[in-house]
């Protein structure tokens, strides 16, 4: 059964996920997929609906010159490195600090930036004013780079304690929210966020950080690492290196205040795609989860006990297990195992119908258990058979009984889907997440997006009722 739903899934993939380019004989006239950062503003963030910054502003401008396409997709730091790994990506270009450790994993570029550490506070705290102020506190770094490095380098010496958080614009939340007295983070980051009105001052000077690299496969796609190289020469020689630097460092645009109101009206068309997205998938993921949980619960009142252990083992597997695990095995994994790529669509389905289908399976076989057995004993005695029974006697019943849980099933399947964007699937909170990593307006933002969720629901949830007074009457 799991095998058949894999294969029928993979099946739907098709073209829409390019699987990365190994061979090096050349990149011109190629399409490269490259992954990246979701919320490193000014190197990668979202402007109107659109993917910017230094980075994306270097890698389209390099291959421009080269010869080349590139295909951006906006993942994560973390989920674009095992996007890469996993070969679901060519290349990663996110402020990726070259260190000796990657280079175990990763062949990188020529250095494009070479950066640096500040310390930042909240813009009301008047009494950090210095790492000899935070014995006995917590800051927090962003997971991987290079301020949560030098953070930890220190915290022994000073007597504070890291957390390390995903992205910039809730590192910044927490400080505000006075979690976290202070943040480490990349001077340009800082300096960007801080004109956007993120509410934070620096209080130390920049410490001199690593060398920011674009990164391959190591032993893979040296012809796009060698293009990528000539390319920034080429860059840096004409002046364009430079413009693309001072478009965001060299004096960052200051935030025009605006109210809530127009932040509603701004992030309305990409948070309706967004909402769109997540009601595609979980449609389709609630069918196929349908289909999965009334075979497996049929399965688990079988008098086979090779069937009853097929059901109860798929039951105890995706109930038992957390639903990103999966989410990161069906995209990243998974694309290992079989030797071509999953499209993000895919394994968003699979990873929300394969968990939904099992507490499905345990909603189907506690419906029918609990309809009264003399009910199938009578109809037995009046000459139908055991299938007969169950279709015209069990079965409608159990539907009846059922569906209140099945309409919750859908609901906690629709609200599951935010945990998608761990893969970089652009849903609603994806894009939420977004909008606040330019902005750095989270609280509002996530209000708008916890507001649509509840319409959404809400919405859903009367059709779902509506639907059962109609066909259970």
């Amino acid at each position: 059964m799991l095998a058949t739903a894999l294969g029928m899934l993979l099946l739907l993939s098709g073209a829409g996920t390019a699987w990365a380019q190994t061979t090096d004989d050349g990149v011109e006239g190629k399409t490269f997929v490259i992954g990246t950062d979701t919320t490193f503003a000014p190197f990668e963030f979202r402007e109107g609906g659109e993917l910017t910054g230094i980075d994306m502003d270097l890698i389209r401008a390099i291959a421009e010159t080269e010869g080349f396409d590139v295909e951006i997709r906006s993942l994560g730091f973390n989920a674009a490195l095992q996007a890469l790994s996993s070969n679901q990506v060519d290349g990663v270009i996110a402020g990726m600090s070259i260190t000796d450790e990657r280079k175990q994993v990763y062949d990188f570029s020529d250095p494009y930036f070479e950066s640096g550490i500040q310390m930042a506070v909240a813009a009301t705290d008047n009494d950090i004013k210095g790492y000899e102020d935070l014995a006995g506190k917590t800051v927090v770094a962003k997971t991987g780079s290079e301020g949560e490095t030098y953070a930890k380098s220190i915290a022994d010496q000073y007597g504070f304690t890291v957390t390390s958080l995903d992205q910039s614009a809730t590192m910044y939340e927490s400080v505000k929210s006075g979690n976290a007295v202070a943040v480490f983070d990349d001077y340009p980051v800082l300096a960007y966020g801080i004109a956007q009105n993120n509410g934070l001052k620096t209080v130390t000077e920049k410490v001199p950080g690593g060398s920011y690299g674009f990164a391959v496969n190591k032993g893979q796609n040296t012809a796009l690492l060698a293009a990528f190289n000539d390319g920034l020469a080429k860059l840096k020689a004409d002046g364009s290196y430079d413009k693309i630097l001072d478009k965001y460092l060299a004096a960052p645009a200051a935030a025009v205040p605006t109210g809530f109101g127009d932040l509603v009206v701004r992030s309305f068309p990409a948070l309706m795609k967004g909402l769109a997205n997540t009601m595609v998938v979980t449609g389709i993921s609630f069918v196929v989860a349908m289909a999965l949980g009334l075979i497996a619960g049929f399965m688990k009142i079988s008098r086979n006990i090779v069937l009853r252990g097929i059901a109860t083992t798929f039951v105890n597997i995706f109930r038992g297990t957390p639903i990103l695990v999966w989410a990161f095995f069906f995209y990243f994994g998974l694309a290992q195992l079989i030797g071509q790529p999953v499209n993000i669509w895919v394994a968003g389905v699979l990873t929300l119908s394969l968990n939904g289908g099992a507490y499905i399976a345990e909603i189907v076989r506690g419906a029918i258990q609990t309809v009264d057995p003399g009910q199938l004993e009578a109809s037995r005695s009046l000459g139908l058979g055991y299938g007969k029974s169950m279709q015209k006697v069990v079965v409608p019943q159990a539907f009846k009984i059922m569906t209140p849980s099945l309409i919750n099933q859908l609901i906690i399947m629709l609200k599951d889907s935010s945990l998608l964007l761990a893969i970089g699937f652009a849903e609603l909170l994806y894009q939420g997440q977004q909008i606040y990593a330019a902005n750095f307006r989270v609280t509002e933002t996530l209000f708008i997006v916890g507001a649509i969720y509840f319409v959404a629901i809400m919405a859903l949830t009367k059709l779902a009722n509506y639907a059962d007074r109609k066909f259970n009457k």
